[in-house]
């Protein structure tokens, strides 16, 4: 493989899938125009992220195309060989989708169709791997049979002692508009991997995180978290006393999957990728895992009314992607990945 194109190329996935493919001596080209500023504003804006990857990676071009815009997507493939797509452009908050259902429909379901259909016309032999999500299984989890721990909720289901797979439902619930537009991505990319026999992978991500996240309260909750802990500054914790469990994946890890995904693609499979059982946490437990890495923490401040949607305790069982890819694993810890990100805000906060 020489040629990969990454969209969401200023995001955290899209950021860390340049370098990776950029050190890999591959050219890379991405694909970003920053609609995070215009989702979530100024603390969404990842023009520092564009402008860090310009200056650090040799091989490495932008393009700011929008990925609703079918004729410009189009054009960039007809004029591009590639041989590796990685798909990580999205509107990723379920909450704001439901104030801009046309715009997260357009850019979350059919900008994927934009891209999987140029690159069948254009690059048919290409891999191509989309960023999924959890939210696709919408409020489905929730109805597993749960205990209440001192700082978390915990399956209390011995079927899913090790998380969710592959398997679970995705119908009959409730999903958010964001979960049901990232559903008609995901089937519609599988479709093309079953249909077309194009070498397509999905990969349901947990909380994707790491030290190059642009977090906002509405989406990338650990690095909110952390720049609030860090400024000692609010944050609102709405709904299940705080002890809500999600598992956090460093976004190395989940580029690392991707790659090996790569190499031995399985035309349409789904994956659900996250930090798993171990990397697992509560909210209330981050906080800890926080000071004890930084000595501050946020004021916090609670809501009864959880997010629509919100999943009470989620993590991923990686034991399908594990069998399929038994030389990838987990690199980062999820005290690693709170401290990495700990010194990543440190750093910003002092302009050091």
């Amino acid at each position: 493989m020489d040629r990969v194109l990454v969209t969401g190329s200023s995001g955290l996935i899209g950021s860390e899938a340049v370098t990776f493919f950029d050190d890999l001596g591959m050219d890379v080209t991405g694909v970003d125009n920053n609609m995070r500023a215009e989702f979530f504003g100024q603390r969404g804006d990842t023009t520092w992220n564009r402008d860090r990857l310009l200056a650090s990676c040799r091989r490495f071009t932008h393009e700011s195309i929008d990925i609703r815009d079918r004729e410009a997507v189009n054009e960039l493939f007809r004029n591009s060989a590639f041989d590796l797509v990685i798909h990580a452009a999205a509107q990723p908050s379920h909450d704001l989708a439901a104030s801009v259902p046309f715009k997260d429909f357009d850019v979350n379901a059919v900008g994927t169709l934009n891209l999987l259909e140029s690159c069948r016309q254009h690059c048919p032999d290409a891999v191509f791997v989309f960023m999924s999500t959890n939210k696709v299984y919408g409020d489905g989890p929730n109805r597993i049979a749960l205990k209440e721990l001192e700082t978390r909720w915990e399956y209390d289901d011995p079927r899913y002692e090790h998380g969710i797979s592959e398997e679970f439902s995705i119908d009959g619930c409730l999903h958010s508009l964001f979960g049901a537009s990232k559903v008609a991505a995901d089937v519609m990319t599988q479709e093309y991997g079953r249909y077309f026999g194009m070498k397509t992978g999905v990969f349901r991500g947990g909380c994707l995180t790491g030290p190059a996240h642009s977090g906002v309260e509405l989406h990338g909750f650990l690095s909110y978290l952390v720049a609030q802990a860090l400024r000692e500054g609010p944050y609102t914790i709405f709904g299940y006393k705080g002890k809500q469990v999600r598992d956090q994946i460093h976004s190395h890890d989940v580029i690392n999957a991707f790659w090996h995904f790569a190499q031995n693609p399985r035309p349409g499979e789904v994956y659900n990728l996250g930090g798993g059982k171990g990397n697992a946490a509560s909210l209330l437990e981050c906080v800890d895992l926080i000071e004890e890495a930084s000595g501050r923490r946020p004021k916090l401040t609670y809501s009864e009314e959880n997010r629509i949607g919100d999943h009470i305790c989620y993590y991923s069982d990686l034991r399908k992607f594990r069998t399929h890819y038994p030389d990838w694993d987990l690199k980062y810890s999820l005290s690693e990945i709170v401290e990495q990100m700990v010194e990543a805000v440190s750093v910003s906060e002092t302009g050091g």
